[in-house]
């Protein structure tokens, strides 16, 4: 059977999309995720900038009814790896992790972003021991202890004021003297007692023993170095593209992507092939939010029902 639709990623943006084709008409929708639908956003502390959405609720909270809902309009959930992406003719090929193939007459692709390594020295040895990207699934382990987070972005700001209600002292490193994320996120972070902003300094080594990290040495604009005695350190410094699903079997790209290897789309979220729509954060100009990567469904479900209706009629 070729699938009318076949999503690749259960994030926001794919459920979104999993949710309007199903009940747009598109009778033969699968989404390919190899994990638990939800997205990155489960990870988050707290979701306070969207719509409607009020009150202390984490994301796991929040994304944990998107998928009963894809589910009642008649959305699929095939729990398996996506190795490939590849179109012969006007059929798509889904190559599976298990060395099936499914074949399908459009695809809808938002496979996310991951969390970027600082590149500082030691940081790779020590990840898992000590050094983290998810304050929400570490955390725990630092209680009233002090801990340092390495970044400037709101993800970055958002985790240490999560962390500082766990931990005794939070240490901020930013390269910078100014921050990127929304201001009422830096007043907070200001106006947090046990909060230390470390500013125009960046990691210079993270070090530690068999057992864990012990500490990091950080490196301020001016070559000075300073120890600070911590356990855990936690980095939120951007992230990368997961566009793995879209290199060919001769490394090309299935289509047009920028050099960030972010995929180039136009505003309805069509790429450079026919029936094939990329949406949320491997998307070129993607604002990285959850109501953006949602709409960015939403837009790619309509243009798919539109195009499958005049492929099949």
């Amino acid at each position: 059977m070729i699938l009318d639709c076949a999503i690749i990623g259960g994030g926001p943006a794919g459920l979104t999309a999993g949710l309007y084709t199903t009940r747009g008409g598109l009778e033969n929708v699968t989404m390919f995720e190899k994990g638990m639908p939800g997205g990155q956003i489960t990870s988050s502390s707290e979701i306070e900038n969207y719509p409607g959405v009020t009150g202390e609720v984490t994301g796991m909270e929040f994304m944990m009814p998107w998928q009963e809902q894809c589910q009642r309009f008649g959305l699929k959930h095939e729990m398996v790896e996506v190795t490939r992406v590849s179109k012969d003719g006007d059929i798509f090929k889904v190559h599976k992790g298990d060395g099936s193939v499914t074949e399908a007459h459009s695809v809808i692709i938002g496979t996310g972003s991951s969390p970027r390594r600082a590149g500082f020295k030691g940081e790779d040895e020590l990840f898992g021991k000590g050094v983290s990207t998810c304050a929400t699934c570490d955390g725990f382990f630092y209680k009233g202890k002090e801990v340092a987070v390495i970044g400037g972005g709101d993800t970055a700001l958002e985790e240490a004021l999560y962390l500082a209600k766990i931990c005794s002292k939070v240490y901020v490193i930013h390269r910078r003297d100014t921050f990127r994320s929304a201001p009422n996120t830096v007043e907070r972070l200001k106006n947090t007692e046990n909060i230390e902003l470390i500013l125009n300094s960046v990691p210079d080594e993270v070090y530690g023993d068999n057992m864990g990290v012990t500490g990091i040495r950080i490196k301020n604009n001016n070559g000075e170095l300073r120890d600070l005695e911590v356990p855990g350190v936690f980095t939120f410094v951007g992230n990368d593209v997961n566009n793995q699903a879209l290199i060919q079997e001769d490394g090309s790209f299935l289509c047009d992507m920028n050099e960030q290897g972010e995929v180039i789309v136009d505003i309805s979220m069509r790429t450079s092939v026919k029936g094939l729509y990329a949406t949320g954060d491997m998307r070129i100009a993607a604002p990285k939010q959850v109501v953006s990567a949602a709409g960015d469904g939403s837009v790619a479900a309509l243009q798919a029902i539109s195009y499958v209706d005049e492929l099949l009629n």
